[in-house]
């Protein structure tokens, strides 16, 4: 068989607490988390490793398992469902407003009509407009991040309904935990603060005379789509971030470029590009080590590449080393990884069978 090749544009992988997070709702529920884990190809044994990661097909493949589940398209973080089906219904009122305004003013509308445990509103004010949620009791984990989640899911329905992203001037969140703010700012793309009492994300209020160009026959495909298209296709391609992940993509195999050859090759200074990625909340070293990692976890769901293969696509010149720098990155060896994973796809493969 031969191998398998990958695009320039690596997808991001998600970081296991994001896992852990999303389950709490059948956790506390005495529901059977570990077989909607293995149903997504998901080892139970990961969350145990807090460094580890999953792809962004497996993710998504949870929450399509959580909702069937628990008949909730909030997957049971909240004390009151919401109902399947209904994303879809909300969707097909928004394909038929003129512009953004109309369409966020009758989608957060609707929402709140449907939603017992907490509030979304549009807000307009100053040039900006606020998508904001507050809760309407008190917010245990399992609602804070129903919230975080119902905020990305309605920015990337936004961006989906105007077929462009829409910049973020910040994200609001109401609990800083470790890690969150570079976590958050990846997935929004914006500046991230935290205060006590509700959470949103702010642009400028002129976005919002966009028009929508959606209809009927293309939210049939999107819905087709869903969630998957919701956590990739609005990522800003054109950061630096992501430029530069583009770039070194090419290098894998190699020695990767230097920061200044990196800053050469972009027409700027080396102190211009530090400075840039500052404000991105990255540093050069920190990419270079994501897109390797993010890379090895998709070689690693593939048993014919042995892990001397994967270290050579990656630049290293010993399997020994890419086991130090793979468990670094994720507090896991690649071969434990790999096993991990690959029993977990094996009940996955063995339920497709079973459903042909």
């Amino acid at each position: 068989m031969a191998p398998k090749t990958y695009p320039s544009s690596v997808q991001h992988t998600i970081a296991i607490p994001q896992v852990i997070q999303i389950l709490q709702g059948v956790r506390s529920r005495g529901m059977d988390w570990e077989r909607v884990l293995r149903r997504a190809g998901i080892a139970p044994a990961l969350l145990e490793s807090p460094l580890s990661r999953v792809t962004q097909a497996q993710y998504a493949r949870l929450i399509f398992e959580l909702r069937r589940l628990t008949r909730d398209e909030l997957w049971g973080l909240c004390e009151h469902p919401l109902p399947v089906g209904s994303f879809a219904l909300g969707c097909e009122l928004l394909v038929h407003c003129k512009t953004l305004g109309d369409a966020m003013h009758t989608g957060l509308r609707y929402y709140h009509q449907q939603l017992q445990d907490f509030a979304p509103r549009l807000q307009v004010s100053d040039g900006l407009a606020t998508c904001r949620l507050s809760a309407r009791g008190p917010a245990d984990a399992g609602l804070i991040y129903a919230q975080r989640a119902f905020m990305f899911f309605s920015f990337g329905l936004a961006c989906w309904l105007v077929a462009r992203r829409i910049p973020l001037r910040e994200v609001i969140y109401t609990h800083p935990e470790a890690g969150l703010r570079s976590e958050a700012s990846r997935l929004f793309q914006a500046p991230v603060r935290f205060q006590p009492d509700w959470m949103g994300y702010r642009f400028d209020a002129r976005w919002l005379e966009l028009p929508v160009v959606q209809n009927p026959e293309s939210l049939r495909e999107f819905l087709q789509q869903a969630p998957t298209s919701l956590l990739v296709k609005y990522r800003d391609q054109t950061s630096l971030t992501e430029r530069i992940r583009r770039l070194l993509r090419r290098y894998l195999a190699e020695d990767m470029p230097s920061l200044d050859e990196v800053s050469q090759s972009l027409a700027m200074t080396p102190q211009t590009l530090r400075r840039h990625l500052q404000r991105e909340g990255q540093g050069y070293q920190a990419i270079k080590d994501s897109l390797r990692r993010d890379v090895a976890v998709e070689y690693l769901s593939q048993p014919e590449l042995t892990l001397l293969d994967i270290a050579n696509r990656l630049g290293f010149s010993e399997a020994s080393t890419f086991h130090r720098a793979f468990k670094g990155w994720t507090g896991l060896a690649p071969g434990v990884y790999r096993q991990r994973r690959l029993q977990a796809q094996s009940p996955l493969r063995a339920d497709a069978k079973a459903g042909d």
